[in-house]
């Protein structure tokens, strides 16, 4: 009986061995991440860009995390990886250890449009990233060439219906951000006015100023000197309030057509990073996005600074993309 009662009692014995090791190798587990967290970063830090170096989205980087790598010990190193509208380097980005010391310069079309315009996009830019801060903003200007006898948003639908078809407006290429935003535009108001993609920004703009499109929309960066030089006229901004830059000109939404398009600036990781090490990003570009040199030299490349919580990132990004797929998907466009 007492061989029977002790068989009985051992196993009980182990198990609680074996669950007060467990138990204390994941007490472990955990100081050695926090620990770890906070030593970060022990090392230079990569932030791959994934368009073209010498953008708008480059110059935020540079400006912002500047001044966060000061603040963090450690510099910032971008890393540019352009093609397919940023799916390339956003797809290195999603493959990368979720240590922190490899981030993603996203924007709205890498984590907004590229979801509904590629069909075989190579990650989830919800579930393959950690949202860390939106950094700044910049929406699109309506824009005509002053040929067109319009000063308003009215105006130019006006001028559009008494010649359908026989404007035209210009765009990145098919499937660009302002394509889509021209084409939110033409769903809201039934303008009649036929899309003709460029390859990029500097052969659209030629063709605006030569008249060989009729509008287009583009961002202030781009879009102002021409606009003080009298080559462009603004009709409107495609924002929920009016840009700080431009404070005279109203919304297309103050116009009756609640019509948003532009891109954002944002830092995100590969999925599972530490939120230790998120909050620490996090806080330190708050910071920086706070200070009065930096917005003077982001308000100068013609963008807003944002700031806020990694949710506030999160839900931008969803917006985003549902937005697209539901124009997309309304307009039943097509880019094959």
């Amino acid at each position: 009986m007492k061989s029977t009662c002790a068989s009985l009692v051992r196993p009980s014995r182990l198990a609680l061995r074996l669950s007060t090791l467990l138990l204390t190798c994941a007490a472990m587990v955990g100081v050695h991440s926090a620990a770890w967290a906070q030593q970060y970063p022990d090392r230079p830090i990569r932030i791959v860009n994934t368009f073209p170096a010498g953008g708008s989205g480059d110059a935020v980087v540079r400006i912002v995390m500047e001044k966060v790598g000061q603040a963090l010990g450690q510099p910032f190193v971008i890393d540019t990886r352009a093609g397919a509208s940023g799916a390339i380097g956003s797809a290195h980005v999603a493959k990368a250890a979720p240590d922190g010391y490899t981030l993603v310069l996203g924007t709205a079309s890498t984590f907004g449009s590229n979801s509904s315009t590629q069909k075989n996009l190579p990650y989830d830019p919800i579930a393959d990233f950690t949202p860390v801060i939106n950094m700044a903003t910049t929406p699109f200007f309506l824009l005509v060439n002053p040929s067109v006898p319009a000063r308003n948003l009215s105006e130019f639908i006006s001028h559009a219906s008494a010649n359908k078809g026989k404007l035209n407006f210009g765009s990145f290429g098919p499937g660009s951000s302002n394509h889509l935003a021209y084409e939110l535009l033409k769903q809201s108001t039934s303008l009649d006015i036929v899309h003709v993609p460029y390859k990029g920004g500097a052969p659209l703009i030629t063709a605006l100023l030569a008249g060989d499109i009729q509008s287009s929309m583009d961002v202030y960066a781009t879009s102002n000197q021409h606009v003080k030089a009298g080559k462009f006229r603004v009709l409107g901004v495609a924002s929920a309030n009016r840009f700080s830059l431009t404070p005279d000109v109203p919304t297309l939404r103050e116009q009756g057509h609640a019509v948003e398009g532009g891109t954002f600036f944002a830092l995100l990781g590969p999925a599972k990073m530490s939120p230790q090490i998120v909050a620490t990003l996090n806080r330190e570009v708050n910071k920086v996005l706070q200070m009065p040199d930096v917005r003077e030299r982001l308000a100068a490349i013609g963008v807003e600074p944002v700031g806020g919580s990694p949710e506030v990132l999160a839900s931008t990004v969803t917006a985003e993309i549902q937005k697209w797929a539901r124009l997309v998907q309304s307009r039943n466009l097509n880019f094959d």
